[in-house]
């Protein structure tokens, strides 16, 4: 999806953990591996995206983990809370800020986006020090976290 807004944009990361390992992508674009995740679109929340998203870019339906308050009620739907948050350039007058959740598979298999990535593949804390491109330490330290929660 394009930028909505011309300063500031609004991202999901998921990290998906499976059988001790986390599911990664090499991003065509970007040149970089990644996690599945993209822009939080203008008629979605993040829980929404996060899932669009993470069924777009593997074909997996996944539960997110996090705590969700019980404070539903009429007019307010509680959210599960992201695992971190960060703020990221993309660009000179670009930012994203990235709302980074944690989730497992619930079904499907996970499939390549071929118009999107070069790859997509299931790693264990120490194939991530061996990726080319190699992934930066940020990603790193997301995907180690998500190993260690969800083992």
């Amino acid at each position: 999806m394009a930028h909505i807004h011309e300063k500031i944009d609004f991202t999901v990361a998921i990290f998906v953990v499976h059988a001790g390992k986390v599911l990664v992508i090499h991003h065509k674009k970007l040149d970089r591996w990644l996690p599945l995740g993209g822009h939080i679109e203008l008629d979605e929340d993040p829980e929404q995206a996060a899932l669009r998203e993470t069924k777009e870019e593997s074909g997996l339906d996944v539960e997110l983990i996090g705590e969700r308050p019980p404070t539903t009620g009429p007019g307010t739907r509680a959210l599960i809370r992201p695992r971190f948050l960060d703020i990221h350039r993309i660009s000179e007058t670009h930012e994203h800020i990235g709302m980074i959740y944690f989730a497992r598979p619930k079904a499907g298999q996970a499939t390549l986006a071929p118009a999107e990535h070069h790859a997509i593949r299931w790693c264990d804390a120490q194939e991530l020090d061996h990726l080319q491109p190699a992934m930066s330490d940020a990603v790193k330290y997301y995907c180690r976290a998500a190993l260690s929660e969800l083992a």
